[in-house]
């Protein structure tokens, strides 16, 4: 268990150890006290969403037993970044501890988007879409291929490429899915759907039916047979059976036009092989400017 003094809040922080000058080691790495209020958040954090209930009771946790382990950090421009332990350091504000203990370790970007990505898998509870926006972040940033990401997190280079795959899905899907707690399986149905609009219906009728990922897949099928369907179908054609039904609508069409003002000469003309139609539109009189 580890444990820290801060005499501005010995009451409020009462699992600080008593012995403030004793640093406990955890292997060769030094465990301090760091002003909470020194330390900012990592932006490479791919945990969008913070369960506050969640909190809630980790804080209660490190209330009854302390912090069992410090949170890992790399200084920053204005005092400390945490690289590994994000949800303890919210759990410990909430208790109003004025410090915390952690380890003080020098590591890039590169590094710490990663140490930030591996402790959140590690947990198994952050959101596959999190996961994927990881991911995404870490190729993007630093040029990785998938193969080099998997083997710096230990990850097969499948999963990954399974993951990104869903964040072809448009924003305001992936923000449904997140918030209606969609598992993944529904969402992989989805990419099966060619158009967004079509992923976007399937997916408002998984909500209001509370369909099973079965019932999803039976429903995609359902949608791309008829999708299918309706594009194989054969495009109706207009049929002109008599040519007087189409020299009659043609003669209306420059009579209509004759009654709006326009001049136009009509002369039908047939032979053996062909009937053939000539319309002559007689130009407007051009004015000098």
């Amino acid at each position: 268990m580890l444990r820290a003094r801060n005499r501005q809040s010995e009451a409020a922080e009462p699992k600080f150890a008593t012995q403030a000058d004793k640093i406990p080691k955890l292997g060769r790495e030094e465990v301090t006290s760091l002003p909470i209020n020194q330390i900012e958040p990592n932006p490479f954090q791919p945990r969008i969403q913070f369960d506050e209930e969640a909190l809630q009771e980790l804080a209660n946790s490190i209330a009854a037993h302390g912090l069992l382990h410090p949170i890992i950090v790399r200084a920053a421009e204005h005092g400390y970044q945490v690289i590994a332990g994000e949800r303890r350091l919210r759990a410990c504000k909430l208790l109003g501890w004025g410090s915390i203990p952690a380890i003080v370790r020098v590591m890039d970007d590169r590094t710490a988007a990663e140490m930030a990505l591996i402790e959140n898998l590690q947990r198994r509870d952050l959101h596959f879409l999190e996961e994927a926006e990881g991911y995404e972040r870490l190729l993007a940033e630093f040029q990785l291929t998938q193969e080099e990401l998997a083997k710096r997190i230990g990850k097969s280079q499948s999963s990954i490429a399974n993951r990104l795959r869903l964040l072809k899905l448009d924003k305001e899907i992936r923000d449904i899915i997140s918030r209606e707690m969609i598992t993944e399986r529904h969402a992989r149905a989805l990419l099966r759907l060619a158009s967004s609009k079509a992923q976007l219906e399937v997916l408002n009728e998984i909500i209001a039916k509370k369909l099973s990922v079965r019932q999803t897949e039976e429903l995609v099928n359902s949608r791309i047979k008829q999708a299918e369907e309706a594009e194989s179908k054969p495009k109706r054609k207009i049929v002109f059976k008599d040519i007087r039904l189409f020299t009659n609508s043609l003669k209306q069409l420059t009579n209509s036009l004759t009654d709006s003002g326009l001049e136009i000469d009509y002369k039908e003309d047939e032979d053996d092989e062909f009937y053939r139609i000539t319309v002559a539109i007689k130009k407007p009189e051009r004015r000098d400017q």
